[in-house]
């Protein structure tokens, strides 16, 4: 499998968030970001594949952005992160990268799955 995939977890409620508006950024030569896909979290918390899987990862810098303030907001709670961007380097030959987030009001925590 190649590509990009995550997924958004309340680690407060212990549940996966939906509707998670998730966009996937490529860092430019110039420095700035070019959009690469945007997709919706679904009922899992899921969006399984941000990059079409004929594409192949090049070697750079990537983003992950997660807009969480409407999560947030429909929870009636006011979050500390309205919007959590996640940077990572894939480097040649690295071929998939599932960056979940774990989130809560007052924090939030990334790693690499599998």
């Amino acid at each position: 499998m190649s590509g990009v995939s995550t997924h958004v977890l309340d680690i407060a409620l212990g549940r996966p968030v939906k509707d998670v508006l998730v966009r996937l950024e490529r860092r430019e030569t110039s420095g700035a970001w070019r959009p690469l896909a945007s997709a919706l979290t679904d009922q899992d918390g899921r969006c399984a594949q941000l990059m079409a899987t004929d594409h192949a990862l090049e070697p750079g810098l990537y983003r992950v952005a997660f807009e969480t303030a409407v999560y947030f907001a429909s929870q009636k709670t006011e979050g500390l992160y309205p919007l959590v961007e996640v940077t990572f380097q894939v480097r040649n030959g690295e071929e998939h990268f599932h960056i979940p987030l774990l989130l809560s009001a007052n924090g939030y925590t990334t790693y690499r799955g599998s």
